[in-house]
């Protein structure tokens, strides 16, 4: 079977980091059809939009979609985000945002005694906080009011806790819930329900409810008692970020959005990062872990744990890009994933 792939190589260091992915994936040999969408900042500044009307339309052609990075200084963050990224997580209804921090050996730690890393973050991603249901009134006077809602649904809660609790069930068995019930008195205490209701199905899971500044110094003085951490889509966003760090730095940063269609979308989630566009030191592991994740989705199982398999080798041998302190190109450590592979 053809698996027919999108790419939105994007803005700054995407299109470097994509390429290098794309070589290490053509290294598996497999039988995959690339579909270059010129979609990000350049299409805005001659379209005005981020990406073109038939978008969605043209998007589910597809069997995924491999995204580099959007975003740059001469386009505001909203108009990038809200342009791009997330309508196509909403309207394709990618619900779950699935984020692996393991710390891989040969990569530095950023924690005294180096403690074992090896998280699975789920994310709500598509209400939560960020839904896009509010406004401003009385623009540029004193009496300006800017209104931001949260949408918590019982069914958006209940599937993306139900996808945590069966990845939790095929890895170690430990689900925490990332919450603020004691302040956010209504969503986050529908949250905690619901958690608390799907748990009666999966009674072999144990489940942690946690506050989510708590949960943050925890991953910090106890990373190691966490497995499957389930949050909403602020508190995911934040608290995956931090992870990131933990397993190395952001450029080693992965996910995978997926949710009711058959297509889902892949991307390292390290963002754009402008200032060190072209200069050949952008760090591609993420963007080819984020491609072992696509592979796994589209039934390429031996493909995928071969792909990160040549990830893992060339971080225990040290050939790191500089933000994890080695002195290797971007080219260099995306060779070196593909030859493996090949090898």
């Amino acid at each position: 079977m053809t698996h027919r792939v999108a790419v939105i190589a994007g803005d700054g260091a995407g299109p470097e980091v994509i390429a290098e992915a794309r070589k290490a994936v053509d290294a598996l040999g497999l039988d995959l059809n690339w579909n270059e969408l010129p979609w990000g900042t350049d299409h805005f500044h001659e379209h005005g939009t981020m990406m073109p009307p038939d978008a969605l339309e043209v998007a589910r052609g597809h069997d995924a979609i491999l995204l580099g990075a959007v975003g740059h200084p001469s386009v505001p963050d909203h108009v990038t985000l809200w342009g791009l990224l997330l309508p196509l997580r909403q309207k394709l209804d990618l619900y779950a945002n699935l984020r692996p921090a393991r710390l891989l050996d040969g990569v530095p730690s950023r924690l005294a005694g180096r403690p074992e890393v090896d998280m699975l973050f789920v994310r709500e991603n598509t209400e939560g906080e960020y839904s896009g249901v509010g406004g401003r009134a009385h623009r540029g006077l004193e009496l300006e009011v800017g209104i931001e809602t949260s949408v918590f649904t019982r069914a958006g809660v209940r599937r993306v806790v139900e996808h945590a609790f069966r990845l939790a069930e095929q890895r170690r068995g430990l689900l925490t819930s990332a919450t603020k019930s004691n302040a956010s008195r209504y969503g986050y205490v529908l949250w905690d329900e619901v958690v608390e209701e799907v748990h009666a199905a999966h009674p072999n899971v144990k489940v942690e409810r946690v506050l989510v500044d708590a949960l943050a110094a925890r991953m910090v003085s106890h990373p190691a008692s966490l497995d499957v951490v389930v949050a909403s889509n602020l508190f995911g966003d934040i608290l995956t970020d931090l992870a990131a760090v933990l397993q190395g730095g952001m450029g080693m940063a992965a996910s995978a959005s997926v949710g009711g269609e058959r297509i889902a979308m892949f991307e390292p989630v390290h963002g754009s990062a402008p200032d060190i566009a072209g200069q050949g030191i952008a760090n591609p592991l993420g963007a080819i872990w984020s491609a072992s994740l696509m592979l796994d989705h589209l039934g390429e199982a031996d493909g995928a744990q071969r792909l990160l398999a040549a990830v893992e080798s060339v971080c225990r041998d040290g050939l790191l890009t500089r933000d994890l302190g080695g002195s290797a190109s971007t080219a260099e450590v995306g060779d070196e994933v593909a030859a493996r592979i090949r090898t």
